[in-house]
């Protein structure tokens, strides 16, 4: 049964709301969570085998707030922890992606958390302070012929950012 729009806001923070206010039990939020949908359209709806209703969602529905890592180079193998608390490993299934502001060209780092119905992904946003460990992690590779840099997990490159020229730094070629 289709129910229409619910009175659920996700917050770019990660914060749910109902009716206005924070849901406060993170049982509660995980429950949501779990049924979870993304529609073709690029839309969000909880989703149970009984009903279904449209939610908003600000940005992402999660945050990456937490990084773990093994290895290093290409044997190196990162995982994320969500808000949620589902651990998600990146990876072929769970790629990082960079978003980035037309006016500021400030950088927005998301993973794939799971495939909606159509090309557009459930994701993450990956929280500031876990895309700086991120960068600790980086190193460069060349992509297309351009100079990146970026981390690998499973065997995998995950561009963060282009490498500036040499005439554009101070560097010592």
């Amino acid at each position: 049964m289709e129910c229409g729009n619910l009175p659920f806001l996700i917050r770019r923070d990660g914060t749910w709301l109902y009716r206005g206010s924070p849901i406060v039990r993170k049982e509660m939020v995980c429950l949501f969570a779990s049924v979870l949908r993304r529609e073709e359209d690029g839309s969000f709806w909880l989703e149970t085998p009984a009903e279904r209703g449209r939610i908003e969602v600000e940005d992402a529905p999660f945050v990456a707030v937490e990084l773990d890592w093994t290895g290093c180079g290409r044997d190196q193998v990162l995982t994320l922890r969500t808000n949620v608390d589902e651990l998600i490993t990146i990876g072929p299934e769970h790629p990082i992606r960079i978003s980035h502001d037309l006016l500021t060209c400030e950088p927005t780092p998301y993973v794939m958390v799971r495939r909606g119905a159509g090309r557009l992904a459930i994701e993450a946003r990956i929280c500031r302070a876990v895309y700086y460990e991120l960068v600790a992690l980086a190193e460069p590779w060349e992509v297309h012929g351009r100079k990146m840099l970026g981390v690998w997990s499973c065997n995998c490159f995950y561009p963060l950012g282009e490498m500036p020229h040499c005439e554009d730094c101070d560097c010592e070629d």
